[in-house]
């Protein structure tokens, strides 16, 4: 019953039907993720070609991670206005058509236009992909698994997405990176097309253009303060207006959006301990990651001067032991709960971050392998956390806004490590980039371990049920 256009149109699917659609939301996940991990082994070769120095190599990984924040909020709620599988191959089409013009991009400025094309498109995957697998998995322990695997591509994304970057590096260009995107979107599309069965939330979420162009307003205006403030210019006017915008942009946001009948970004979302601190665990996971591949890119092809292949291969053990680790993660969080996995992400992170800030692991390869695979156990184990704890206990119809915002602060941890990270590395020290690290290692296991107690769990349920029992908000209507 593909046409019926509510959530209860898919309660009848057999299970191999909804395996397969979990496979197919898996396929638009893995070429967002392929397309980052990937792109980072190239970017030395992307720089020297196009002569881009570090602050163009971060704006070619930021433009895409920026409209990807921006947008996925919005994308989660328009799906659940229109219908999923609408929004969901509208995606594919714009992903896989900013794809071709990255690859045929003639500059720098191309090249980064494009990637927010492509952006655009894929802020309309995700977290439409995450809300399609909420409504189609509804027994508990049967979504933790799906959720589990979903978790697992990120793992499979980060073990192949290096070399896969540096094979094709090697043997073609930088170029390649995005020509590979191109037969999977269109093969995810046909087949979305084919078997995905549409859905929508039973009642339309209204457009909040306001609250989005505040979002837009607060991350590009911090990160570009970030990047450009790294080149020396932290007192400028430009610099100091941009923090000054970000700085009024918040809490314009929260006033705005706390008074909206149906706001882009609910606050009451948050009066749920465990969904802040998943919030807030991923920006910090996806910061230390962002940044990681980030130096350790860098490091490896223009230090060590390894071939693109060689870098690739060198990051292998921390994305083996991810795609390893993140369905084990899953496995834990259907026995266990979210706590432990949570707590051993984090103390791995840390060690991994301390070991390079403080102990220079880069000196050997003994120590640098060590620190990679630490840094694998930590980030294989703390996705699929995030995932259960944001979209599991919230009201069906609003799962594509609860996934939009844990897809957005994974994406705005992402444009943040490689800003500040970056800006380090701009300033010459690689070092102070791995205390940054570090320190977000530190806020996964800390956060984690705040919000993921008994209370914390008391206010989720509290959060849920007022979510689920009001229609109506207080303020303007």
């Amino acid at each position: 019953m593909p046409g019926t256009g509510t959530d209860q149109s898919v309660d009848a699917l057999p299970r191999r039907r909804r395996m397969l659609v979990l496979a197919i939301c898996c396929m638009s996940l893995l070429i967002v993720s392929l397309d980052i991990t990937a792109l980072n082994v190239a970017l030395p070769s992307l720089g020297r070609e196009l002569n881009a120095d570090v602050s163009g190599l971060q704006w070619t990984v930021d433009a895409y991670t920026l409209v990807l924040a921006s947008f996925l909020m919005l994308s989660g709620s328009m799906a659940d206005r229109l219908g999923r599988r609408r929004v969901f191959t509208t995606g594919l089409v714009i992903f896989t058509t900013g794809s071709l013009l990255c690859a045929l991009a003639p500059g720098l400025g191309w090249l980064v236009g494009f990637r927010m094309l492509q952006a655009l498109g894929g802020s309309m995957l995700n977290p439409v992909a995450m809300s399609i697998i909420r409504n189609t998995f509804h027994d508990p322990k049967e979504l933790a698994r799906a959720i589990g695997m979903w978790g697992g591509v990120v793992g499979i994304s980060m073990a192949a997405g290096p070399i896969v970057g540096g094979a094709l590096v090697q043997a073609f260009d930088w170029r390649a990176v995005f020509w590979i995107n191109i037969p999977v979107g269109i093969t995810a599309l046909v087949l979305t097309r084919r078997f995905v069965p549409e859905s929508r939330a039973p009642r339309a979420r209204r457009i909040d253009p306001v609250g989005q162009s505040l979002v837009i307003l607060l991350l590009g205006s911090l990160t570009f303060g970030i990047i450009e403030g790294g080149r020396g210019e932290w007192t400028s006017a430009p610099i100091v207006g941009c923090f000054l915008v970000a700085a009024l942009s918040l809490p314009a946001l929260v006033w705005y959006e706390s008074r909206r009948f149906e706001p882009l970004l609910d606050p009451r979302f948050f009066r749920s301990a465990p969904f802040s601190g998943a919030s807030a665990i991923a920006v910090s996971a996806f910061a230390a990651l962002s940044g990681f591949l980030f130096l350790n890119t860098l490091y490896l092809q223009d230090q060590r001067q390894l071939s693109a292949l060689e870098a690739g291969t060198y990051l292998l053990p921390m994305a083996g032991v991810t795609l390893v680790l993140a369905p084990v993660s899953g496995w834990l969080i259907n026995r266990v709960g979210a706590r432990l996995p949570l707590l051993l992400a984090g103390s791995a992170l840390t060690a991994s971050g301390l070991m390079f800030a403080g102990w220079q692991a880069e000196s050997d390869n003994a120590r640098l392998f060590t620190a990679y695979v630490l840094f694998g156990i930590g980030f294989g184990l703390v996705n699929a956390p995030i995932t259960n704890t944001a979209v599991t206990g919230m009201p069906r119809a609003q799962a594509g806004v609860a996934a939009g915002i844990a897809s957005t602060s994974r994406q705005v941890g992402s444009a943040l490590g490689v800003a500040m990270v970056g800006t380090a590395l701009a300033a010459g020290s690689m070092r102070t980039g791995w205390w940054i690290i570090t320190v977000c290692a530190v806020l996964v296991l800390v956060i984690g371990l705040l919000t993921s107690g008994p209370w914390a769990q008391a206010s989720a349920g509290r959060a849920a049920e007022r979510l689920a029992a009001s229609g109506q908000r207080p303020g303007n209507h």
